[in-house]
């Protein structure tokens, strides 16, 4: 995983970043054309991509064409659609850059507005789905720090380490519907059944516990899940 010196490195670029693009007015009602000068020095600058050589614009997929697409050693990694700075990010944008990932088989898309930056990962199925990974605000002084700690598995490094991958994984295991294949296990309630019965003095069955964890898992992964765009 990405180093904790990485992190403390990135939050200085992001910073710098903010300073430079967030901290006037007058950048703030942009259109796309000048916004798009913001999201090259991002993507070179703070993620370290080499223009021209990992950075592909107006990239050419089935007559269409998707605003940046990032591509190290013939791979391509993500997709990303930019959007003017004035503009809210939203499901139309991740609608349209997905067709992009889809016939391409690209596993990221990000939206960038130059301020506003989303990460989905593109989850390959019958129907194919996204899932939102994270949504930061870049001028937010009070998130810098925990978009540093996630926006670092995006620098070309950590790419080619394939720590984006990792992140994915770490990110996946801790969703609901991946937890809910091991909390029905007999020890996971069995430990449940030992502390209710010492906080209540009541003793409950195996089948009455599975059935509330049911419930609670479905609750929350009703909140979470995977998107399906139609």
């Amino acid at each position: 995983m990405a180093t904790d010196n990485q992190k403390k490195h990135l939050e200085k670029r992001l910073r710098e970043y903010r300073k430079k693009y967030l901290t006037r007015k007058e950048n703030l009602k942009l259109d796309e054309s000048a916004t798009r000068l913001m999201v090259n020095y991002f993507l070179t600058d703070v993620l370290g991509y080499v223009e021209l050589e990992d950075i592909k614009t107006e990239y050419n997929i089935r007559g269409e064409y998707a605003d940046y697409v990032i591509q190290l050693a013939r791979k391509k990694h993500f997709v990303i659609e930019v959007k003017a700075i004035q503009l809210d990010l939203n499901e139309r944008h991740l609608r349209q850059s997905l067709s992009y990932a889809a016939n391409e088989g690209i596993d990221w898309i990000l939206l960038f507005n130059g301020k506003q930056i989303q990460l989905y990962r593109v989850i390959f199925g019958k129907p194919i789905a996204v899932h939102k990974v994270f949504d930061f605000d870049l001028g937010d002084l009070q998130t810098i720090k925990l978009a540093s700690e996630n926006i670092v598995h995006l620098c070309k490094q950590n790419v080619v380490k394939q720590e984006l991958t990792e992140y994915w994984k770490r990110f996946d295991a801790l969703t609901p519907s991946n937890l809910a294949k091991h909390i029905y296990t007999s020890e996971v309630v069995g430990a449940i059944r030992r502390k209710l019965r010492k906080a209540t003095d009541i003793t409950f069955n195996e089948d009455d516990i599975c059935k509330a964890l049911e419930e609670l898992v479905q609750h929350e992964h009703a909140i979470i899940r995977p998107k399906v765009l139609k």
